[in-house]
């Protein structure tokens, strides 16, 4: 058996790499910048003096890939979940505050659904599950009403970083499909207390190196020798490393990277910007509104909030206009939102950090869904990996372990055998789990 070369430690790499090491593969592990995690990942902020996340990512209890993954790097506690689930919102327009609580029959207790809303206007949700192709969720979903504006449209810009009526209504259905439409257990909230790099890298990597795992970081791979069908040599921050014919590479990197390494091969554009400011709190630092550690925020900019202990991070996707204007501006807005919601109007700026993420997902349009490639490509020994490749899912937490895992199955079911004329390889089979 040869040895597996990963392009990319981020989440969708490091997944490949935990299953194919589990499957007794040499991996080599290859990440141009001096941590793995991509996008998922934590850093130290001088500024606010804490360990703060690149950008806040919610994940559910649905997310079955993403838990089996957790299970089988020894880090199942990683993730701490919200029993039972619960999401509370906050109108900062008029001040109104609910807490959707899914399950049970609790479509027909008005306290536990949007205020506003009839139980049989939540059936709108199963058109997405059925939407043709071309269809975005504006097409899917009636727009305007309260269920529309306080819920779907909100959970549409968030999961998918589009308008509702720019984003594919069958992507947006697939997460339904996985998590609210099965019901309060695979509906909690997941948090990662110590932080995104503490809870699903760190351990990742610690468990890759004692399974003897090759993780080499700093190394930009900056082209790919093709000879003969196949690839037959990596340039690695300008040197070239050849690859034995037994050899295989997954480029589990971001999709303008995967573009430039191979310019014959369409990928979707890039979606729109994703931009998190983290505010460190005064002390005594207060509490959100309910007392759990998030808050979803409609009628005004920020879409969400999310507290671990005295930072407070503020999160908006879709927000190319935002990202464009200076972060001093970028950070006076949210602050408004947020001290708002803290009930705490007019409280000065607290120390804070802008990140802005340009390219944070790939454009999640009908068109560029339904173009996205699958893990064979007609190299013989290059599959790709990343939450922009056909997983089923849009690009997510989920999705990027999902991709992962997906390019592990087509590298150890090809048999030496060109990818490319393999059929089908079988659907991965996600583990079995009780309710977490």
């Amino acid at each position: 058996m040869g040895t597996v070369h990963i392009v990319g430690a981020g989440l969708s790499g490091l997944s490949a790499a935990v299953r194919l090491t589990e499957a007794g593969r040499r991996v080599v592990l290859y990440e141009a910048a001096p941590q793995a995690g991509g996008r998922c990942r934590s850093f130290y902020d001088a500024t606010l003096d804490r360990v703060v996340d690149n950008g806040s990512h919610l994940a559910l209890s649905g997310n079955r890939a993403l838990l089996g993954y957790l299970e089988r790097i020894g880090a199942s506690n990683a993730l701490t979940a919200l029993r039972p689930a619960a999401f509370p919102f906050l109108d900062l327009g008029n001040g109104e505050r609910w807490c959707l609580r899914p399950g049970g029959l609790w479509l027909f207790d008005g306290a536990r659904r949007v205020p506003g809303s009839r139980p049989a206007d939540y059936l709108a949700a199963l058109r997405t599950l059925t939407a043709r192709p071309g269809a975005t969720v504006a097409d899917a979903l009636p727009t305007g009403g309260p269920l529309y504006e306080r819920l779907w449209r909100p959970l549409a810009v968030s999961v998918m970083n589009g308008a509702p009526d720019r984003v594919s209504a069958r992507l947006f259905g697939a997460v339904l499909r996985e998590t609210l439409l099965r019901g309060e257990a695979a509906c909690r909230p997941l948090f990662a207390e110590k932080g995104l790099s503490a809870a699903l890298v760190d351990p990742a990597v610690a468990w890759l190196e004692r399974q003897g795992a090759d993780l080499r970081l700093g190394a930009r791979v900056d082209g790919l020798d093709q000879e003969g069908g196949r690839v037959a040599a990596l340039s690695v921050d300008g040197a070239r490393v050849p690859l034995a014919g037994s050899d295989a590479v997954i480029l589990a990197v971001p999709a303008w990277i995967a573009g430039r390494l191979l310019p014959d091969m369409p990928v979707p554009a890039a979606g729109r910007a994703i931009v998190n400011a983290h505010f460190r709190l005064p002390d005594p630092a207060p509490e959100l509104p309910g007392g759990l550690p998030f808050l979803g925020l409609v009628g005004g900019t920020a879409d969400w909030l999310f507290r671990r202990g005295d930072v407070l991070s503020v999160t908006v996707s879709d927000a190319d206009a935002l990202a464009g204007q200076p972060a001093e501006s970028v950070a006076a807005t949210l602050w408004r939102d947020a001290a708002k919601a803290l009930g705490t109007p007019g409280a000065a700026l607290p120390p804070c950090r802008i990140v802005k993420e340009r390219r944070a997902t790939p454009d999640q349009s009908p068109v560029h869904a339904a173009n996205r490639p699958g893990p064979r490509t007609a190299l013989k020994n290059l599959v790709l990996a990343g939450d922009w490749t056909n997983m089923g899912l849009p690009a997510t937490l989920e999705g990027a372990v999902r991709s992962g895992e997906f390019s592990a199955r087509a590298v150890l079911n090809s048999k030496n055998t060109t990818f490319s004329r393999l059929g089908l390889f079988p659907a991965f089979t996600l583990p079995r789990r009780g309710p977490i």
